[in-house]
């Protein structure tokens, strides 16, 4: 199927997924794409199965054997990644209102995400072609040097809530380290991995170097794990899948790479600029309606600064417009699906029933102009022990709670007392605090006086059960590769061996 077929399909048909530079429908069912700002169907997409899986691997091992990927000199592979930024770029509207349709992304995240998108895949283009090997100092007369090389076949398993950026952290360093790449992506947002595929073909990557197929966790992403020819797994995603995924990867002596949930503290000193740390706490939370693993969950404020800053926090967030993604002023748009927003329900009233007070929100709009979509409205819950479910696990929605705390010392207690460690955001002026907070919580990222910034060039990755290892930065490309030693004699002369008199 060509690419001219694939783009007529895409609104009044199946969409295929690619397999060896080809378009297949391979040999599963088919399923829908729905748009959860409206619950229309936004696109059907085929469905794989195990022997498409098999297929796409089998294309992807062969592909590393083929000269024209493995025998490319850097240089060569980052003119191909190059060239998949700028047709990001050419098609960054596409991509955005494709991830909006898709997810349910305010546009304006999704234009900013697609821009982003372009950028890391420049990132580890540059690094594909500067990143340096080393030359150890020689004990003995030889010459001794490493070697960086691809590890293989990388399964990439990738998430709903922001497939723009989050598959282009796989992708782009994947193939940067020279790996061939079969990319499974979220079954409630699959159309941001199929244009991938398309703009890979366009770009001039050999056939087999990216295959995506599209369908279930049961049906294709477990069959990719298991796959005796993928050597590497990298996953984003819900921790018990993650660490399912890690045990399998132990157990055949692979490498993965999984980032996984949040319950992150936003900390709120009381010497913080409060109209900026009112903002900082908003934006933490309820940007992309809360499903960030990054997310703001958490929020701490000092005891004698509580009332005030609660009080004006409620209001504040009272006021954010929940609405259409298309909408430019809209604040928060809808979740990600309708089962989505039923589980975020089901922890308010979790919340509710542990003796949680809920602030503001707690229920669906009652716009009539949104009663078709998975909307839910911005919600506070304030609660006195940390200890609750709702204050432990991670609810990935529209919903943080509230809890108060003394002094320092109480703080820290109650920011580190969770299973996961993956960011926290710090407001105060006094940096001296800030910084002995900053090294006292254990987080893969730390925010002071902001949140959410993030760069390419930056390690990310938690503690705990937020996950193993970093992706992005300089790291994140070298997990993509083995490192191999190589010792080169110089002497000439033969090896001591066997002993003579």
């Amino acid at each position: 199927m060509s690419e001219k077929r694939m783009e007529s399909r895409v609104g009044d048909g199946t969409l295929p997924f690619l397999i060896d530079g080809r378009w297949t429908s391979g040999k599963g069912a088919t399923f829908e794409s729905i748009n959860p700002a409206n619950g229309e169907v936004a696109a059907i997409v085929a469905q794989a199965d195990a022997e498409d899986v098999d297929t796409a691997v089998r294309a992807a091992n062969a592909a590393l054997g083929k000269s024209d990927w493995r025998d490319l000199k850097v240089h060569q592979r980052a003119r191909l990644l190059y060239r998949l930024a700028e047709l990001v770029d050419r098609d960054a509207e596409r991509l955005a209102q494709i991830q909006t349709l898709d997810n349910g992304k305010t546009i304006a995240e999704s234009r900013h995400q697609a821009k982003a998108t372009a950028d890391i895949f420049r990132y580890y283009a540059a690094l594909c072609e500067t990143l340096e090997s080393s030359v150890v100092p020689e004990r003995g007369n030889y010459l001794s040097f490493t070697l960086r090389e691809p590890v293989g076949v990388v399964a990439a398993i990738t998430p709903w809530n922001s497939p723009l950026t989050l598959e282009a952290q796989k992708l782009a360093p994947a193939l940067a380290a020279g790996n061939a790449v079969v990319m499974k992506s979220s079954e409630y947002t699959p159309l941001v991995g199929l244009e991938f595929a398309r703009l890979a073909l366009e770009a001039g990557f050999p056939a087999g170097v990216l295959n995506v197929v599209t369908g279930f966790g049961k049906t294709v992403g477990e069959p990719l794990i298991l796959h005796p020819m993928v050597d590497m797994v990298t996953f984003t995603g819900g921790t018990a899948t993650g660490r399912a995924i890690a045990k399998t990867c132990g157990e055949r002596l692979i490498p993965s790479l999984v980032e996984l949930g949040g319950k992150s503290p936003n900390i709120i000193f009381d010497d913080a600029d409060l109209e900026q740390a009112i903002v900082g706490a908003m934006y933490a939370i309820f940007t992309n309606s809360g499903q960030s693993c990054i997310a703001g969950s958490r929020i701490f404020v000092q005891a004698s600064i509580y009332d005030q800053f609660v009080a004006r926090l409620v209001e504040a967030t009272a006021k954010l417009r929940v609405g259409d993604p298309h909408d430019p002023l809209t604040a928060v748009a809808p979740l990600a699906s309708f089962q989505h927003r039923d589980r975020v329900e089901s922890y308010v009233e979790l919340g509710v029933n542990e003796g949680g007070r809920v602030l503001v929100g707690g229920q669906r709009p009652s716009d009539p102009a949104l009663a078709n979509g998975a909307y839910y409205q911005p919600t506070l819950i304030e609660v006195d022990n940390n200890s609750l479910r709702v204050a432990q696990e991670e609810i990935f929605g529209t919903v943080a709670v509230v809890l108060r705390f003394e002094n320092e010392e109480d703080l820290i207690k109650q920011a580190n007392d969770s299973m996961f460690g993956l960011a926290c955001g710090i407001w105060a002026e006094d940096y001296r605090r800030a910084m002995r907070t900053a090294k006292a919580v254990r987080a893969g990222t730390i925010w002071v006086n902001t949140y959410k910034q993030t760069a390419i060039g930056m390690p990310f990755g938690g503690f705990r059960d937020s996950g193993l290892w970093r992706e992005c930065g300089i790291e994140g490309l070298k997990y993509y590769q083995e490192n191999k030693s190589v010792y080169l004699d110089l002497s000439g002369a033969p090896l001591p061996w066997p002993p003579r008199h």
